[in-house]
């Protein structure tokens, strides 16, 4: 899969990190919609290891079966530490370095974590977002920021993530009486849309499947290792 280098990684500060941040903020495209029914759909996840060293796993799943056709994977040191606001510094690079390894090319590529549900609107699934150059969808499983309503019980029961004024996202409701995930736009798609490919993702739990087998694979790296 393509990936483009928009900024370095290596020895930003995390003051330089907010900068990023605000800079990249405004590039983010948060609108667009499909118009064919979705054949591909990647996720990726990232997981520590003892020692330090992150394992990032990108999983390319059929629709609308959700079976597991690819799976790539990468993992490293982060260049930086853990800060609360910058942690896709640490984890975007393992998951880009992943998806440089992905053969197939996903209609949407799905990021365990948030998009523009951010402080600074700029969370993993839009900071990996404007690297790569197919539309990007965070799902959250807590949230970030911003207030929200809470939903219906029903599945596919939704209300408005805002922050400071500002929709930033979706607490939506996967399956009926389970907590919400938190969905919001990467980048170069649409709030609406996102939430309802998320939906159209979810088999039997609450994670959408191909986010869960993503998440399985990374775990089951970083405890092997």
């Amino acid at each position: 899969m393509k990936v483009r280098k928009v900024h370095p990684f290596e020895r930003v500060t995390p003051k330089d990190g907010v900068r990023l941040q605000r800079w990249l903020a405004e590039r983010v495209e948060p609108r667009g919609r499909f118009r064919r029914k979705l054949r591909l759909v990647a996720a990726a996840d990232c997981s520590p290891a003892p020692g330090g060293r992150l394992h990032a796993c990108v999983v390319l799943c059929t629709a609308p079966d959700w079976e597991v056709v690819e799976v790539a994977a990468a993992s490293a040191r982060p260049f930086m530490p853990y800060v609360p606001g910058l942690l896709s510094f640490r984890e975007a690079p393992i998951v880009l370095e992943a998806l440089r390894r992905l053969r197939g090319q996903p209609d949407v590529l799905l990021l365990d974590g948030h998009g523009i549900a951010h402080p600074r609107g700029v969370g993993i699934a839009t900071h990996v977002g404007l690297h790569v150059d197919v539309p990007t969808i965070g799902v959250g499983k807590s949230k970030l920021c911003g207030e929200h309503d809470a939903p219906g019980t029903g599945f596919g029961d939704w209300t408005s993530v805002t922050h400071k004024g500002r929709r930033i996202g979706v607490a939506l409701r996967t399956r009926a009486n389970v907590k919400p995930v938190y969905v919001s736009v990467g980048n170069r798609i649409g709030l609406m849309p996102a939430a309802r490919i998320v939906l159209a993702c979810v088999k039997t739990y609450r994670i959408p499947e191909p986010i869960r087998q993503a998440d399985r694979r990374s775990r089951s790296a970083a405890r092997g290792a």
